[in-house]
């Protein structure tokens, strides 16, 4: 670009085409941005939800209201969805955030790169009815699913990821049910109708969980149907 002076000379300002690395304020404001929308981040894009609603219902099953506590099914699930998001999670930063940072390419550049791997993972978690019905109630035409928006995707894998918590609980439920109907209808059959059935089951349920190696069996459920 150059602007010519009275005297006939002329300056050039060269605006410069390289990419610059980003300054460490921009880098403070996307970090505090990430620790912001982290929580909506482990919920909506990893097996969070699967996972906390299977351990959950895996509980009340044993028929245990408070034991394990709320903060070990949850952290329990924040470690095994990082450890199943760990593959994307190298992907993302080799493509996107670590050529950023190098300045090897501009934010909307990095966002546009890292959504390939994201969206990667939610299409593979994502059953084709789920993904049918959220990109027809969003009028989102695609000749293929990796074109659709990520706001299209994420409700549809956090349908699926619904459906299968509640499929993976009911089968967890069933051995524990036939429990309580078999002390329950000897209980009854004793003359016994004072003693809750759910008390003397309980020991039972507890027995068998222990004896099958239960939450490994429920952990190892999770991560294969992930992978």
């Amino acid at each position: 670009m150059g602007y010519l002076l009275a005297a006939g000379s002329q300056i050039n300002i060269n605006l410069g085409t390289t990419l610059r690395r980003p300054s460490s304020s921009i880098l403070i404001i996307l970090a505090l941005s990430v620790l912001t929308l982290a929580p909506s981040i482990l919920i909506l894009l990893t097996g969070f939800t699967r996972i906390v609603i299977v351990l959950g219902l895996t509980r009340q099953a044993l028929g245990l209201s408070t034991t394990p506590p709320n903060q070990v099914l949850v952290g329990v699930a924040l470690f095994v969805s990082i450890f199943l998001m760990e593959p994307t999670l190298s992907v993302l930063n080799h493509v996107a955030l670590q050529p950023y940072l190098h300045g090897q390419l501009t934010f909307s550049q990095a966002l546009h790169v890292g959504e390939v791997p994201v969206k990667r993972w939610l299409l593979a978690q994502t059953g084709p009815q789920e993904l049918a019905l959220v990109a027809k109630l969003a009028h989102a035409k695609a000749s293929h699913p990796m074109s659709l928006p990520l706001p299209t995707l994420i409700p549809a894998f956090l349908l699926n990821q619904l459906k299968d918590a509640f499929i993976i609980g009911f089968v967890i439920y069933v051995p524990f049910l036939v429990i309580d109907l078999v002390v329950a209808s000897t209980l009854m059959s004793m003359g016994i109708v004072m003693l809750p059935p759910t008390l003397v089951s309980l020991p039972f349920k507890l027995l068998l969980f222990v004896l099958v190696d239960g939450w490994v069996l429920v952990i190892q459920a999770l991560v294969v149907g992930y992978r």
